[in-house]
């Protein structure tokens, strides 16, 4: 097992989750239990996943073969849009635990806001549901602009502790960042590493030279030093060992200055709207 320790992060609600943890997006469910083993074995204590990625049965195995402790561990995952509404929620919710081999999350999102469906809110009220009863430690919304975050803190009574969105050096997504932290609500980076479409750019190479890492360690810098949750993903386990490996060195204020630069508004998934059922 490693000796890396990931820094965490405390939520709203004073749940502690890692600043780091290991994304499952698109690796498909006979690769997923390998791929978690590497990261649970690298240090990562956070696994993320969602039901429609097709694949919490294998974090499930992962998790169950792993000598990790559950209660060191912090599992989330997500709410697909074709489950949205208050009894669909909750059944949807049994069925992720049942897949996962698990009794409770960690954190529960809604996935997508969906707005064409109306719904959200409506999915929200039985997330706090599960969240008062106990049966889930933190609850949150991925995809959400700052016009549905806002009508959740309007329309009920917790706020989101997680906002996941796709962040990363091209794709900034300054005005849900600034939303996120008006309301208190951490934000975490999907597609940290833009899948590998900001590693390139020459000066994110550069930086990388002088602190003689890679440009993955440097752009994963970048987010933590301001202050999100990052979740990349890898199936390699080189690179998942050395995604992990961002803890003893720090980029300076001009080298996230000039990372900051590189904004380019370019999407690597789907805008929030696009879903709608």
């Amino acid at each position: 097992m490693s000796t890396i320790e990931v820094p965490r992060i405390t939520l709203n609600n004073g749940v502690r989750m890692p600043r780091l943890g290991f994304g499952v997006f698109q690796v498909p469910d006979t690769e997923t239990t390998a791929a978690v083993t590497s990261a649970l074995k690298a240090g990562y204590r956070a696994i993320d996943t969602a039901s429609v990625y097709g694949n919490e049965e294998g974090v499930g195995r992962a998790i169950a073969a792993s000598e990790v402790a559950r209660e060191e561990l912090f599992v989330t995952s997500k709410l697909w849009n074709s489950d949205h509404g208050y009894d669909h929620t909750l059944r949807a919710y049994d069925e992720s635990l049942a897949r996962l081999g698990l009794d409770h999350l960690d954190l529960y999102l809604i996935h997508w806001p969906a707005p064409a469906n109306d719904l959200y809110v409506q999915t929200w009220r039985a997330l706090e549901r599960l969240y008062a009863d106990g049966r889930v430690r933190a609850i949150g919304v991925s995809n959400f602009q700052p016009a549905h975050l806002e009508r959740l803190v309007e329309e009920s009574e917790i706020v989101p502790a997680v906002n996941q969105v796709e962040l990363h050096p091209a794709l900034q997504n300054r005005e849900v960042v600034a939303a996120n932290t008006a309301h208190g609500v951490v934000t975490e980076a999907w597609s940290p590493l833009a899948q590998g479409a900001v590693l390139g750019e020459e000066e994110v190479v550069a930086i990388a030279r002088r602190h003689g890492r890679s440009p993955a360690q440097v752009v994963l810098r970048w987010h933590l030093q301001q202050g999100r949750v990052v979740i990349p993903k890898s199936v390699t386990p080189s690179r998942i060992v050395s995604n992990i490996d961002v803890f003893d060195f720090e980029l300076t204020a001009d080298e996230i200055a000039t990372i900051d630069t590189l904004e380019r508004g370019g999407r690597t998934g789907p805008h929030p709207d696009e879903f709608s059922g």
